[in-house]
């Protein structure tokens, strides 16, 4: 890690080394992040528009550098309410889609508070989405192409993630996040 990181930045990257490059959340991650190549960018916004500013910025960066194959935009002052968030998403979406980006780049997206529909709060499979802070990720969409091409039942891996998720148990997966939460106190 390095040395200068935020304590924020330093709580994602935690999260996804010991949670989803661990778990094999997205078996693609593990090559990128040992390759350098995941950008963690630590957002100051607290206001909606500002965040859009930002993830313009990191869009921005993302095409302008081929060194970096995905970006993880951190909300730590924004949309720490998961409705919020999960309203926000469409102007997300829409900033792509007015940038003429649908189909060179995807948007994943996880919070603290992720809920899938028709789940309960306190469900395990909802983990496979949460993370320390609001996340925005950008992926490039030729490269989640090729991966998922290549990957033998690519379609599988929601499900499996549940079913792994369902098997730890919602308090494992709570002291887990809690973990990588204490780590940038350290």
């Amino acid at each position: 890690m390095n040395v200068r990181q935020s304590r924020v930045a330093a709580s994602v990257q935690t999260w996804v080394e010991d949670v989803v490059v661990e778990l094999n959340l997205c078996p693609f991650a593990r090559r990128e992040l040992i390759g350098g190549r995941v950008h963690i960018a630590e957002s100051r916004a607290t206001q909606t528009e500002h965040v859009l500013v930002d993830l313009e910025t990191e869009i921005q960066r993302l095409l302008a550098d081929d060194a970096i194959e995905t970006t993880l935009l951190v909300l730590p002052h924004a949309l720490p309410d998961f409705n919020d968030f999960n309203q926000f998403l469409d102007l997300a979406d829409g900033l792509l889609q007015h940038m003429q980006l649908t189909g060179v780049l995807q948007l994943a997206h996880f919070h603290p508070d992720y809920r899938f529909a028709d789940t309960d709060p306190g469900d395990a499979e909802n983990f496979t989405n949460r993370s320390p802070y609001p996340i925005l990720h950008l992926l490039r969409e030729s490269s989640l192409d090729r991966v998922l091409r290549s990957t033998e039942h690519a379609e599988q891996i929601p499900t499996r993630n549940i079913e792994l998720m369902n098997a730890l148990g919602a308090d494992e997966m709570r002291s887990r996040l809690a973990r990588c939460c204490a780590v940038a106190d350290d």
